[in-house]
């Protein structure tokens, strides 16, 4: 199943711009993706772009409660 985003521009100062793809949240979390992990993004033709980590992380353990009881 595919999930569709629009590309958001920001208009900057002297003209720049500044494109904004945005990561719909279930496809974030089927991919495990983390706040502040790094991902590089890969052109491989016009109609193709590669999206991946940067580092592997360690695999998550389990976590654990702090709770009372």
């Amino acid at each position: 199943m595919g999930y569709l985003t629009k590309v958001q521009v920001i208009e900057r100062a002297k003209g720049q711009r500044q494109f904004y793809l945005i990561c719909p949240a279930p496809l974030a979390q089927a991919l495990e993706m983390e706040k502040g992990e790094t991902i590089e993004w890969v052109v491989e033709d016009k109609w193709t772009l590669r999206v991946r980590r940067v580092e592997a992380r360690p695999a998550q353990t389990e976590r654990r409660s702090h709770g009372k009881g």
